[in-house]
């Protein structure tokens, strides 16, 4: 009896724990079921495939030494540009691909730590698995200095984010 209601309490426990969370968007619903927060933040908005002007191919992985790395670890593209991120997870780990300012960035952060096994739903970032690809199209609307990282607990630390700059027209 003692063994099923501890059951049954964790059970609720991760249940409600889940369901506060949200999504990997941290839950911005805007109350009719959409996204608005990633519409347009501060680094830009989504693009559209067809409007890419600039690929960049990066690359994520753990060096022999521990670290946790992107290349390259910075980029510079211009206000108005559509970028397609061309993404290789080459590492022996699940790494991850987000978009932000540093504010963004470090908010994420710290949800994904609560939370690790968070689904992704954002149009500014990917996961993926060791050895596989993926892209995100990202429209830089903004000038300014913006950060991209990996934000799976322990990777950030580890080494595992970049700088972008977002120079103006």
């Amino acid at each position: 009896m003692k063994r099923t209601t501890i059951l049954m309490l964790t059970a609720i426990f991760a249940t409600n724990a889940a369901l506060a969370a949200g999504s990997h968007s941290g839950g911005h619903d805007d109350g009719e079921g959409t996204m608005d927060h990633h519409e347009k933040m501060a680094v830009g908005e989504p693009g559209n495939k067809s409007m890419v002007n600039k690929r960049i191919s990066l690359t994520m992985k753990e060096t022999d030494d521990g670290e946790m790395v992107f290349q390259p670890s910075s980029i510079s593209v211009d206000e108005g540009q559509t970028v397609q991120f061309i993404i290789r997870n080459k590492g022996e780990l699940v790494h991850e691909f987000v978009l932000d300012n540093h504010d963004g960035v470090m908010e994420h952060k710290a949800v994904m730590e609560k939370f690790p096994e968070m689904e992704h739903d954002d149009p500014n970032s990917i996961r993926l698995e060791p050895g596989k690809r993926g892209e995100v199209i990202w429209k830089f609307s903004n000038a300014g200095e913006f950060e991209f990282a990996c934000l799976i607990p322990g990777h950030y630390d580890s080494g595992m984010k970049g700088d972008l700059k977002v120079s103006a027209k």
